[in-house]
């Protein structure tokens, strides 16, 4: 079993940064992707980057070259650093984690393989 919480989420104006943060415990050595999704007001919730256990990660186009994800292995902490951020990237946002072997699409697109989630945290463009 692994636990994630989420934190770092907050209310900025367009074209702030924010960094996430989602420290894991647990059998986190057993999950070969970890990844940060979103869910807006009325929306599906949706793939924004994931990192791999090779070390490879995989972006969405709509926040590719302003969101870096990363980690600290020694911490255990998955980090989500948002630069230039937009109206549109409001959302509740999400750390998952995953012992599946899946390509970068499936990691994008299919939350469903994702067994471990944190509760959120929001973040708030205006």
């Amino acid at each position: 079993h692994v636990q994630l919480v989420e934190s770092g989420g907050g209310s900025v104006p367009a074209g702030g940064s924010l960094r996430l943060s989602c420290p894991a415990s647990g059998r986190t050595d057993r999950q070969y992707c970890m990844a940060w999704f979103r869910q807006g007001p009325g929306k599906d919730r949706e793939g924004v980057a994931n990192l791999n256990s090779d070390g490879s990660t995989t972006y969405s186009d709509s926040v590719r070259g302003r969101f870096t994800i990363s980690q600290d292995k020694a911490k255990g902490t998955l980090y989500l650093q948002m630069n230039k951020l937009k109206p549109e990237d409001t959302a509740m946002y999400y750390c998952g984690a995953s012992r599946v072997i899946m390509t970068p699409t499936q990691a994008l697109t299919t939350s469903s393989l994702f067994r471990f989630w944190g509760q959120g945290t929001q973040v708030t463009v205006s």
